[in-house]
């Protein structure tokens, strides 16, 4: 990947991704985050992402990885395809709302 590609994943990224570390580690924590989600009987693939992403929110730019860039790229894809399909009604307590936030994304902010 090369600089303007990476300057434009970061970018999406940092739009895409609105909850700070720390946030989504206690996030991540609830029973709530660990409800929803694709499931094999442990972790599903939006925690397992969710805490890749505290990761790559506390390294420094010039410090991440190709691999963090490529994870970059698919959390952005996620949250884009994802936030396509609101449901309607009230999301504030939703499945749909929770598997964002595992992504970092919270769409209620």
């Amino acid at each position: 990947m090369d600089g303007d590609k990476k300057d434009e994943v970061y970018s999406d990224f940092t739009d895409c991704v609105n909850m700070q570390p720390k946030e989504l580690e206690e996030w991540l924590d609830t029973e709530k985050s660990k409800s929803v989600g694709d499931n094999d009987g442990g972790e599903s693939t939006g925690h397992r992402s969710g805490r890749r992403i505290v990761e790559i929110k506390r390294t420094k730019k010039d410090d991440l990885t190709d691999s963090q860039y490529e994870h970059m790229q698919k959390v952005v894809g996620y949250v884009h395809r994802h936030t396509a399909q609101k449901p309607s009604g009230d999301i504030e307590e939703s499945d749909w709302r929770y598997s964002l936030m595992n992504w970092g994304h919270d769409p209620c902010k």
